[in-house]
């Protein structure tokens, strides 16, 4: 089974409160001498109390255009990840040479080359090093690369695999957007990144966590259009429809209680729940469908409190903060979980 040697999250340089954000959204956002009690009361119902940003908040107001804003994600991307990954090494008692993947997610900014590629010399990696650069997969793309990642190793259990997702959410900021979901979105996300390092089952090292025992990825119907963006000539303009939640009570427990079946186990058997924290509604939705009991998504609705949504770095911030604060008894099951455009969720069933 491929083990996890070390797990790391950073965070973007500028933190703020929420309600510095809010004033800036509203100057930025809403027509001169509009309303904004709706504007506060959404961001207020986010649960978010300050968020990471890549840049001051001043500069959001003079980024022009999808060129000027990707051209400081590709920059700062690099940056953070490099910082990261460097950092999830160092933890694991591995170099850089020792890398034999890296898998790279991100879904607020496009490289060619890809961010992985431009980490290759910065970092030292092996010229042979193997990329999988992937877009597209938003809030699910740290669980979605951690089972790719686990699908390389199994069939390469002699060797040593890295994901790094980097998200700069702030880099997305549309101007002059007074829609529902700019609104709730500009209250909700924030910027970090993450990166696991994980071995293969015949590579020997000092450092040992969880293994991974088994993944499954789902796509739902006809629920294309309800998550992800819109590309303009501004950029990422988001789609965030309000159905979200009920797809997730709709669809998540038959899939989670199958999965976990197929390895003789049910919710109640499940010692730690990693769950990417969506938003306040999306974990509601996630703890009902499931009947969880109360506490199991405490580090979840702590991490959107203190740092909001991180998109696909979210789920490996939470897994950090479950290794070194909650760890569960050893040989018990875990089950990291998140969703994203598609409507699609990916599952991640881990022991101890």
């Amino acid at each position: 089974m491929t083990r996890i040697a070390a797990v790391h999250g950073t965070l973007a340089p500028h933190r703020y409160d929420q309600s510095a954000i809010t004033d800036m959204v509203a100057r930025r956002c809403l027509p001169d001498g509009a309303d904004r009690r709706a504007l506060d009361r959404l961001h207020r119902a986010a649960r978010v109390r300050a968020r990471h940003m890549t840049l001051p908040l001043d500069a959001y107001g003079t980024l022009d255009g999808f060129g000027a804003a990707n051209d400081v994600f590709i920059q700062a991307a690099t940056d953070l990840g490099a910082r990261t990954v460097r950092e999830a090494l160092r933890l694991a008692g591995l170099t850089a040479a020792d890398v034999d993947l890296l898998v790279f997610t991100s879904v607020t900014g496009i490289a060619a080359p890809s961010v992985d590629a431009r980490l290759v010399g910065r970092l030292g990696l092996r010229p042979d090093v193997r990329r999988v650069p992937m877009f597209g997969l938003g809030c699910a793309g740290g669980a979605a690369g951690l089972a790719r990642l686990h699908d390389y190793l199994l069939g390469r259990p002699d060797e040593v695999a890295v994901l790094l997702s980097v998200e700069l959410c702030s880099l997305t900021f549309q101007r002059d957007d007074p829609s529902l979901a700019n609104l709730v979105a500009t209250g909700l996300f924030g910027d970090g990144a993450g990166a696991v390092v994980a071995r293969g089952s015949r590579r020997t090292g000092t450092v040992a966590g969880p293994t991974i025992v088994d993944t499954r990825s789902r796509l739902y119907p006809d629920t294309g259009r309800i998550l992800g963006w819109e590309i303009k000539d501004s950029g990422f303009r988001v789609v965030l429809g309000p159905e979200i939640p009920d797809v997730v009570r709709r669809h998540l427990a038959d899939d989670v209680r199958d999965f976990l079946d197929g390895h003789g186990l049910k919710p109640k058997d499940v010692s730690a729940w990693v769950c990417h924290p969506g938003g306040p509604q999306i974990l509601e939705a996630v703890g009902e469908a499931l009947d969880l009991p109360d506490g199991a998504l405490d580090l979840s609705r702590r991490h959107l409190a203190d740092v909001g949504n991180l998109s696909s770095s979210s789920v490996l911030h939470i897994l950090r903060d479950t290794l070194d604060t909650r760890p569960p008894p050893a040989g018990t099951p875990g089950l990291l979980l998140a969703m994203g455009p598609g409507f699609a969720c990916e599952l991640v069933l881990l022991r101890w």
